[in-house]
Protein backbone atom coordinates (compact mmCIF):
# COMPACT_ATOMS: atom_id res chain seq x y z
CA UNK A 1 0.00 0.00 0.00
CA UNK A 2 2.87 2.48 0.83
CA UNK A 3 4.19 1.76 -2.72
CA UNK A 4 0.97 2.14 -3.87
CA UNK A 5 0.65 5.99 -1.70
CA UNK A 6 4.20 6.34 -3.08
CA UNK A 7 3.21 6.28 -6.67
CA UNK A 8 -0.38 7.97 -6.69
CA UNK A 9 1.79 10.96 -4.95
CA UNK A 10 4.75 11.29 -8.13
CA UNK A 11 2.35 10.72 -10.60
CA UNK A 12 0.26 13.86 -8.91
CA UNK A 13 3.31 16.20 -8.34
CA UNK A 14 4.41 15.36 -12.28
CA UNK A 15 1.19 15.74 -13.54
CA UNK A 16 0.56 19.27 -11.64
CA UNK A 17 3.65 20.17 -12.80
CA UNK A 18 2.70 19.39 -16.15
CA UNK A 19 -0.79 21.62 -16.24
CA UNK A 20 0.08 24.78 -18.20
CA UNK A 21 -3.51 25.60 -17.49
CA UNK A 22 -6.07 26.30 -14.51
CA UNK A 23 -8.89 24.04 -16.48
CA UNK A 24 -5.90 21.19 -16.64
CA UNK A 25 -4.76 21.94 -12.66
CA UNK A 26 -8.37 21.32 -11.75
CA UNK A 27 -8.72 18.43 -13.75
CA UNK A 28 -5.75 16.86 -11.70
CA UNK A 29 -7.25 18.16 -8.37
CA UNK A 30 -10.71 16.00 -8.88
CA UNK A 31 -8.54 13.25 -10.23
CA UNK A 32 -6.66 12.45 -7.55
CA UNK A 33 -8.12 14.70 -4.22
CA UNK A 34 -12.02 14.89 -5.41
CA UNK A 35 -14.60 12.88 -3.44
CA UNK A 36 -13.86 9.79 -6.63
CA UNK A 37 -10.02 10.82 -6.71
CA UNK A 38 -7.54 8.04 -6.29
CA UNK A 39 -5.94 9.57 -2.97
CA UNK A 40 -9.21 9.53 -1.72
CA UNK A 41 -10.07 5.63 -3.01
CA UNK A 42 -6.81 4.52 -1.32
CA UNK A 43 -7.64 5.89 2.56
CA UNK A 44 -11.07 4.28 1.83
CA UNK A 45 -9.25 1.00 1.52
CA UNK A 46 -7.62 1.08 4.97
CA UNK A 47 -10.10 -1.79 6.06
CA UNK A 48 -7.28 -3.60 3.95
CA UNK A 49 -4.47 -2.88 6.64
CA UNK A 50 -4.15 -4.21 9.47
CA UNK A 51 -5.53 -2.56 12.59
CA UNK A 52 -2.12 -1.69 14.30
CA UNK A 53 -0.30 -0.48 10.68
CA UNK A 54 -3.69 1.89 10.45
CA UNK A 55 -2.56 5.24 12.01
CA UNK A 56 0.90 5.48 10.34
CA UNK A 57 -0.38 4.48 6.67
CA UNK A 58 -3.36 7.31 7.71
CA UNK A 59 -0.52 10.28 8.56
CA UNK A 60 0.84 9.28 5.51
CA UNK A 61 -1.49 9.75 3.12
CA UNK A 62 -2.38 13.05 5.06
CA UNK A 63 1.19 13.95 4.42
CA UNK A 64 0.82 13.66 0.81
CA UNK A 65 -2.53 15.13 0.64
CA UNK A 66 -0.60 18.04 2.00
CA UNK A 67 2.14 17.53 -0.06
CA UNK A 68 -0.54 17.34 -3.51
CA UNK A 69 -2.29 20.51 -2.29
CA UNK A 70 0.69 22.91 -1.31
CA UNK A 71 1.88 21.85 -5.39
CA UNK A 72 -1.66 22.66 -6.91
CA UNK A 73 -1.77 26.15 -4.60
CA UNK A 74 1.55 26.99 -5.73
CA UNK A 75 1.01 26.13 -9.34
CA UNK A 76 -2.15 28.39 -9.57
CA UNK A 77 -0.45 31.09 -8.21
CA UNK A 78 2.09 30.85 -10.84
CA UNK A 79 -0.73 29.71 -13.97
CA UNK A 80 -2.59 32.70 -12.21
CA UNK A 81 0.52 35.65 -12.44
CA UNK A 82 1.07 34.05 -16.07
CA UNK A 83 -2.54 34.60 -17.38
CA UNK A 84 -2.79 37.96 -15.78
CA UNK A 85 0.19 39.21 -17.50
CA UNK A 86 -0.82 37.81 -20.96
CA UNK A 87 -4.30 39.52 -20.53
CA UNK A 88 -1.94 42.90 -19.78
CA UNK A 89 0.25 42.89 -22.47
CA UNK A 90 -3.14 41.86 -25.47
CA UNK A 91 -5.22 44.59 -23.45
CA UNK A 92 -2.47 47.64 -23.13
CA UNK A 93 -4.47 51.15 -23.81
CA UNK A 94 -2.28 53.48 -24.67
CA UNK A 95 -3.94 56.50 -23.13
CA UNK A 96 -1.87 58.99 -24.97
CA UNK A 97 -4.41 58.08 -27.67
CA UNK A 98 -7.53 61.38 -27.97
CA UNK A 99 -10.55 60.24 -26.69
CA UNK A 100 -13.29 58.79 -28.61
CA UNK A 101 -15.89 61.28 -29.29
CA UNK A 102 -19.63 60.84 -27.40
CA UNK A 103 -22.12 61.87 -30.25
CA UNK A 104 -24.99 62.57 -28.32
CA UNK A 105 -28.16 63.38 -30.47
CA UNK A 106 -30.79 66.32 -29.69
CA UNK A 107 -34.00 67.65 -30.13
CA UNK A 108 -35.22 68.25 -33.71
CA UNK A 109 -36.18 72.19 -34.49
CA UNK A 110 -39.72 71.39 -34.76
CA UNK A 111 -39.76 69.47 -32.03
CA UNK A 112 -38.44 72.36 -29.91
CA UNK A 113 -40.94 74.73 -32.05
CA UNK A 114 -43.84 72.52 -30.73
CA UNK A 115 -42.78 71.66 -26.63
CA UNK A 116 -42.11 75.43 -26.96
CA UNK A 117 -46.03 75.96 -28.41
CA UNK A 118 -47.18 73.26 -25.65
CA UNK A 119 -45.30 75.10 -22.76
CA UNK A 120 -47.24 78.28 -24.07
CA UNK A 121 -50.89 77.11 -24.30
CA UNK A 122 -50.85 74.48 -21.04
CA UNK A 123 -49.74 77.48 -19.25
CA UNK A 124 -52.84 79.27 -19.83
CA UNK A 125 -54.95 75.93 -18.99
CA UNK A 126 -54.70 74.02 -22.36
CA UNK A 127 -55.25 70.30 -22.65
CA UNK A 128 -52.66 68.85 -25.68
CA UNK A 129 -54.46 65.85 -27.16
CA UNK A 130 -54.17 63.77 -30.37
CA UNK A 131 -55.72 62.11 -32.98
CA UNK A 132 -55.68 59.55 -35.66
CA UNK A 133 -53.22 60.94 -39.27
CA UNK A 134 -55.33 58.25 -41.16
CA UNK A 135 -59.24 60.07 -41.06
CA UNK A 136 -62.65 59.30 -42.07
CA UNK A 137 -63.75 61.90 -44.68
CA UNK A 138 -66.70 62.66 -42.44
CA UNK A 139 -64.42 64.37 -39.81
CA UNK A 140 -61.59 65.89 -42.15
CA UNK A 141 -64.35 67.15 -43.90
CA UNK A 142 -67.85 67.26 -43.51
CA UNK A 143 -67.71 67.82 -39.69
CA UNK A 144 -65.88 71.09 -40.78
CA UNK A 145 -68.56 72.79 -42.84
CA UNK A 146 -66.88 71.17 -45.79
CA UNK A 147 -69.87 69.55 -48.03
CA UNK A 148 -68.93 67.49 -51.01
CA UNK A 149 -68.05 70.03 -53.67
CA UNK A 150 -65.59 71.82 -52.01
CA UNK A 151 -62.69 72.47 -53.61
CA UNK A 152 -60.27 71.59 -50.68
CA UNK A 153 -61.42 67.91 -51.47
CA UNK A 154 -60.25 68.00 -54.57
CA UNK A 155 -58.02 65.06 -55.30
CA UNK A 156 -54.95 67.48 -56.45
CA UNK A 157 -55.02 68.84 -52.67
CA UNK A 158 -55.69 65.73 -50.14
CA UNK A 159 -54.29 61.71 -50.57
CA UNK A 160 -57.35 59.73 -50.75
CA UNK A 161 -56.88 55.89 -49.41
CA UNK A 162 -60.53 55.43 -50.35
CA UNK A 163 -63.74 57.12 -50.94
CA UNK A 164 -64.41 57.78 -47.07
CA UNK A 165 -60.91 57.78 -45.99
CA UNK A 166 -57.69 59.96 -46.77
CA UNK A 167 -54.73 61.42 -45.07
CA UNK A 168 -55.30 64.10 -42.86
CA UNK A 169 -54.95 67.78 -44.46
CA UNK A 170 -54.94 69.43 -41.09
CA UNK A 171 -55.29 68.90 -37.24
CA UNK A 172 -59.09 70.12 -37.18
CA UNK A 173 -60.50 66.49 -37.44
CA UNK A 174 -59.07 66.42 -33.66
CA UNK A 175 -61.07 69.26 -32.87
CA UNK A 176 -64.36 67.49 -34.38
CA UNK A 177 -63.98 64.26 -32.70
CA UNK A 178 -63.22 66.39 -29.02
CA UNK A 179 -66.12 68.18 -29.47
CA UNK A 180 -68.16 65.34 -30.80
CA UNK A 181 -67.70 63.49 -26.87
CA UNK A 182 -69.75 66.93 -25.04
CA UNK A 183 -67.83 67.18 -22.41
CA UNK A 184 -67.78 70.95 -22.32
CA UNK A 185 -65.65 73.15 -21.69
CA UNK A 186 -63.00 72.71 -23.81
CA UNK A 187 -59.60 74.05 -24.31
CA UNK A 188 -57.09 72.04 -26.26
CA UNK A 189 -54.27 72.29 -29.29
CA UNK A 190 -53.84 69.39 -31.47
CA UNK A 191 -50.55 69.08 -32.45
CA UNK A 192 -49.51 66.40 -35.33
CA UNK A 193 -48.45 65.71 -38.61
CA UNK A 194 -51.04 66.51 -41.55
CA UNK A 195 -50.60 65.53 -45.33
CA UNK A 196 -51.28 67.55 -48.73
CA UNK A 197 -50.40 66.47 -52.43
CA UNK A 198 -47.84 69.45 -52.59
CA UNK A 199 -44.77 69.66 -54.69
CA UNK A 200 -41.89 69.71 -52.82
CA UNK A 201 -40.38 73.35 -52.56
CA UNK A 202 -38.58 75.53 -50.09
CA UNK A 203 -41.92 76.23 -48.59
CA UNK A 204 -44.12 73.13 -49.04
CA UNK A 205 -43.68 69.60 -48.39
CA UNK A 206 -46.49 66.47 -48.48
CA UNK A 207 -45.78 65.96 -46.03
CA UNK A 208 -45.88 68.60 -42.30
CA UNK A 209 -47.10 69.33 -38.87
CA UNK A 210 -49.55 71.74 -37.58
CA UNK A 211 -51.11 72.80 -34.29
CA UNK A 212 -54.53 73.72 -33.75
CA UNK A 213 -56.20 75.04 -30.77
CA UNK A 214 -60.09 74.85 -29.87
CA UNK A 215 -61.92 77.02 -26.94
CA UNK A 216 -65.63 76.05 -26.18
CA UNK A 217 -67.55 77.70 -23.48
CA UNK A 218 -70.62 80.15 -22.55
CA UNK A 219 -70.09 83.76 -23.54
CA UNK A 220 -66.68 83.44 -26.15
CA UNK A 221 -65.79 86.45 -27.99
CA UNK A 222 -63.56 87.38 -30.79
CA UNK A 223 -61.90 89.58 -28.17
CA UNK A 224 -61.00 86.62 -26.30
CA UNK A 225 -59.58 85.27 -29.66
CA UNK A 226 -57.32 88.43 -30.32
CA UNK A 227 -56.16 88.15 -26.64
CA UNK A 228 -55.49 84.67 -26.35
CA UNK A 229 -53.17 85.27 -29.47
CA UNK A 230 -51.57 88.06 -28.28
CA UNK A 231 -50.28 86.78 -25.58
CA UNK A 232 -49.24 83.64 -27.64
CA UNK A 233 -47.09 85.74 -30.11
CA UNK A 234 -45.49 87.93 -27.17
CA UNK A 235 -44.51 84.57 -25.19
CA UNK A 236 -42.97 82.94 -28.58
CA UNK A 237 -41.17 86.16 -30.37
CA UNK A 238 -40.98 88.39 -27.97
CA UNK A 239 -42.65 90.72 -25.30
CA UNK A 240 -42.36 93.57 -27.91
CA UNK A 241 -44.02 91.61 -30.51
CA UNK A 242 -47.82 93.20 -31.82
CA UNK A 243 -50.25 91.74 -33.96
CA UNK A 244 -52.61 92.48 -36.75
CA UNK A 245 -55.64 90.51 -38.12
CA UNK A 246 -56.60 90.75 -41.49
CA UNK A 247 -60.59 89.40 -42.45
CA UNK A 248 -60.38 86.04 -44.69
CA UNK A 249 -62.54 82.87 -44.92
CA UNK A 250 -62.27 79.54 -43.61
CA UNK A 251 -65.35 77.37 -43.98
CA UNK A 252 -65.39 76.37 -40.44
CA UNK A 253 -65.25 79.50 -38.63
CA UNK A 254 -67.16 82.69 -39.34
CA UNK A 255 -65.61 85.45 -38.95
CA UNK A 256 -62.43 84.08 -40.04
CA UNK A 257 -59.00 86.55 -39.99
CA UNK A 258 -55.39 85.63 -40.63
CA UNK A 259 -53.32 86.80 -38.29
CA UNK A 260 -49.55 88.92 -38.43
CA UNK A 261 -46.92 89.55 -36.31
CA UNK A 262 -44.88 92.71 -35.96
CA UNK A 263 -41.56 91.39 -37.90
CA UNK A 264 -38.92 90.73 -34.65
CA UNK A 265 -36.14 91.20 -36.44
CA UNK A 266 -36.77 94.67 -37.68
CA UNK A 267 -39.34 95.58 -35.33
CA UNK A 268 -41.54 96.18 -37.64
CA UNK A 269 -39.59 99.13 -39.83
CA UNK A 270 -38.98 96.50 -42.93
CA UNK A 271 -36.08 94.48 -43.48
CA UNK A 272 -34.90 91.15 -46.24
CA UNK A 273 -36.77 89.18 -43.41
CA UNK A 274 -40.36 90.32 -43.78
CA UNK A 275 -39.62 91.50 -47.31
CA UNK A 276 -39.90 95.01 -46.38
CA UNK A 277 -43.81 94.64 -45.14
CA UNK A 278 -42.95 95.05 -40.89
CA UNK A 279 -45.46 92.16 -40.44
CA UNK A 280 -45.31 88.40 -41.12
CA UNK A 281 -47.85 85.96 -41.61
CA UNK A 282 -48.67 83.65 -38.82
CA UNK A 283 -51.68 81.86 -38.69
CA UNK A 284 -55.65 81.56 -39.71
CA UNK A 285 -58.18 81.85 -36.86
CA UNK A 286 -61.82 82.60 -36.42
CA UNK A 287 -65.32 81.62 -34.60
CA UNK A 288 -66.63 78.27 -34.77
CA UNK A 289 -69.04 78.11 -37.77
CA UNK A 290 -72.68 77.76 -35.78
CA UNK A 291 -72.85 74.54 -38.24
CA UNK A 292 -69.90 72.71 -36.71
CA UNK A 293 -71.25 73.00 -33.54
CA UNK A 294 -74.42 71.30 -34.63
CA UNK A 295 -72.81 68.75 -36.42
CA UNK A 296 -70.60 68.19 -33.68
CA UNK A 297 -73.85 67.59 -31.24
CA UNK A 298 -73.47 71.38 -29.55
CA UNK A 299 -76.15 73.73 -28.96
CA UNK A 300 -74.33 77.18 -31.15
CA UNK A 301 -77.50 79.29 -28.92
CA UNK A 302 -75.66 78.00 -25.37
CA UNK A 303 -72.07 77.99 -26.66
CA UNK A 304 -69.26 79.70 -28.85
CA UNK A 305 -66.13 79.30 -29.67
CA UNK A 306 -63.00 80.22 -31.71
CA UNK A 307 -60.14 77.75 -33.13
CA UNK A 308 -57.02 78.46 -34.59
CA UNK A 309 -54.47 77.34 -36.59
CA UNK A 310 -50.10 77.48 -37.09
CA UNK A 311 -47.79 75.80 -39.15
CA UNK A 312 -45.56 73.73 -36.93
CA UNK A 313 -42.65 73.82 -39.25
CA UNK A 314 -43.61 78.08 -40.44
CA UNK A 315 -42.49 78.68 -36.63
CA UNK A 316 -39.61 76.70 -36.61
CA UNK A 317 -38.40 78.78 -39.96
CA UNK A 318 -39.54 82.21 -38.96
CA UNK A 319 -37.98 81.61 -35.09
CA UNK A 320 -34.33 80.54 -36.24
CA UNK A 321 -33.91 82.05 -39.61
CA UNK A 322 -33.89 79.00 -41.55
CA UNK A 323 -34.62 79.81 -45.54
CA UNK A 324 -35.78 76.12 -47.01
CA UNK A 325 -38.28 74.07 -45.62
CA UNK A 326 -36.11 71.17 -47.04
CA UNK A 327 -33.45 71.48 -44.47
CA UNK A 328 -36.10 70.14 -41.76
CA UNK A 329 -36.12 67.15 -43.18
CA UNK A 330 -32.77 65.66 -44.98
CA UNK A 331 -31.29 64.60 -41.38
CA UNK A 332 -28.08 66.27 -42.04
CA UNK A 333 -26.08 66.77 -39.07
CA UNK A 334 -24.28 69.76 -39.63
CA UNK A 335 -26.96 71.50 -40.20
CA UNK A 336 -29.17 70.05 -37.43
CA UNK A 337 -26.52 69.80 -34.59
CA UNK A 338 -27.04 73.53 -34.49
CA UNK A 339 -30.05 73.80 -32.86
Amino acid sequence: MKQKLQAIREEALSQIQEAGMLDRLNEVRVSFLGKKGRLTALLKSMKEIAPEDRPAFGQLVNEARAQIEEAIEDTKKKLEKQALELQLKNEVIDVTLPAKKNHVGHRHPNTIAREEVERIFIGMGYEVVEGPEVEYDLYNFEKLNIPANHPAKDEQDTFYINKEIVLRTQTSPVQARIMEKGKLPIRVIAPGRVFRSDEVDATHSPSFHQIEGLVVDKNITFADLKGTLEVFAKELFGENTRTKFRPHHFPFTEPSAEMDVSCFKCGGKGCRFCKGEGWIEILGCGMVHPHVFEMCGIDPEKYTGFAFGVGLERIALLKYEIDDMRLLYENDARFLKQF
